[in-house]
């Protein structure tokens, strides 16, 4: 239900983007991880058997997460330099 809650309104917003509720697992794990959680309790809070899974949100580029969010969230304006 959750999937089909998320899909209706993500299309209400007018985003082409696919976003399930994995999105925001995968958010969450990368917000953590980028502000320093540490990896072996984002393993545990994921429920990951190995933390070999958990390590992916180790390998994220930066500079990626930076353009993705000047270039979609409404708070970062062009010019600004956050």
């Amino acid at each position: 239900m959750i999937f089909l809650l998320i899909k209706d309104l993500v299309q209400k917003a007018g985003i082409g983007k696919n976003i399930s509720p994995h999105t925001f697992r995968h958010s969450f794990a990368t917000h953590l991880v980028e502000g320093g959680a540490d990896l072996r309790a984002v393993q545990e809070m994921l429920g990951h058997e190995s933390i070999t899974t958990t390590e992916i949100y180790t390998h994220l580029d930066r500079e990626f997460l930076r353009e993705t969010l000047h270039r979609y969230h409404p708070a970062f304006k062009p010019g600004t330099t956050r």
